[in-house]
């Protein structure tokens, strides 16, 4: 069995003026460390932004093809789909590291901000594995494996 433990050693130390510590700012301080030591990372945020705008036969495409499927997936649970107008601009708390041009363009955000994209929509067969690998490479994204 494998215990795992923290072990801390405290030792009275004095100021720069040389006077002791006092008990209370040395239990602060060692509050402090195990709060830090001991508290879960907060999960990065990471969503898919799908830049879209009406009459784009791609967009059509893609949301006749992979839209349906897409939040069952474990790439749609790992990054749910946010979607935006081209003329409307970024959704509000996202920033693009470049404008949008074309649509459709998907864009990998993690805490808000652009990590990756891919522009066009080149049909289903290639879609969901430059997707995974853009997941892979730009979050901590670990597809299952059968």
């Amino acid at each position: 069995m494998n215990n795992s433990h923290i072990q801390i050693r405290l030792y009275v130390s004095t100021t720069s003026i040389g006077e002791p510590m006092s008990l209370r700012a040395l239990a602060l301080f060692t509050l402090s460390a195990i709060c830090l030591l001991t508290s879960p990372l907060r999960a990065a945020e990471v969503n898919l932004v799908m830049v879209e705008q009406p009459g784009c036969a791609y967009c059509m495409a893609w949301n006749d093809q992979i839209a349906p499927a897409y939040p069952n997936t474990d790439e749609g649970k790992h990054a749910p789909l946010i979607r935006a107008d081209l003329r409307e601009g970024p959704p509000e708390n996202v920033t693009y590291a470049r404008r949008v041009r074309f649509t459709p363009t998907f864009v990998v955000i993690v805490d808000g901000s652009e990590v990756a994209r891919l522009e066009g929509y080149p049909g289903e067969d290639f879609f969901w594995p430059v997707l995974s690998n853009l997941l892979q490479e730009h979050t901590n994204y670990a597809p299952e494996t059968n």
